[in-house]
């Protein structure tokens, strides 16, 4: 990593995970594998924004500690990408197991459980999905009847919130807004 440590994939350990890395890593990572309009890619980091924002609005009453989880949902993909999800279902059971393995890292360096509580992950889902909707109608070429197909109905965002955090952010920005969020929701 960038912050010199080294990151075991196999065996992950939290004191070898930096905040600097995950917002570097998920800043630099395409959605949709760079298959979105813009002149920069829409990035992981901004996604994950955008998921912890819908999260707010659908969930004004979430405590910080579980926005933070929302936050972090993806933050795996600073270190092993971002893969569509029909690929993760072809690869199965060895990808999830190194995703899991990082996300408990990751959690566990930033004092949150290692196994999030199962209202908050359909929060997560929610929220994500909602996200996905958005991502994919305003980016990604999907008309919005295959997107609710796909993603279920979309969730209401205000004009001013959907043109900014739906307009792809150059890196350092994304870097930059995850990093500003991450240190108004952290214990």
């Amino acid at each position: 990593m960038l912050s010199g440590r080294r990151l075991d994939l196999l065996d992950p350990s939290p004191l070898d995970v930096e905040i600097e890395d995950i917002a570097h890593g998920l800043a630099r990572v395409a959605r949709w594998n760079g298959q979105t309009s813009g002149s920069n890619i829409f990035s992981v980091a901004q996604h994950s924004l955008l998921v912890e924002r819908l999260s707010r609005r659908s969930h004004p009453d979430l405590d910080p500690r579980w926005r933070l989880c929302v936050l972090l949902h993806d933050a795996p993909e600073y270190v092993i990408g971002d893969m569509i999800s029909p690929f993760k279902a072809v690869l199965g059971g060895d990808y999830k197991a190194v995703e899991a393995r990082l996300l408990s890292a990751i959690s566990i360096r930033f004092s949150l459980p290692t196994v999030w509580p199962a209202p908050l992950v359909k929060i997560v889902k929610a929220s994500d999905h909602a996200a996905a909707f958005f991502e994919a109608t305003r980016l990604a070429g999907f008309a919005a009847e295959e997107a609710k197909a796909f993603f279920g109905r979309p969730a209401r965002l205000d004009a001013a919130a959907e043109k900014d955090y739906l307009t792809p952010w150059e890196a350092e920005t994304a870097k930059m807004r995850f990093l500003k969020r991450f240190e108004e929701l952290k214990p």
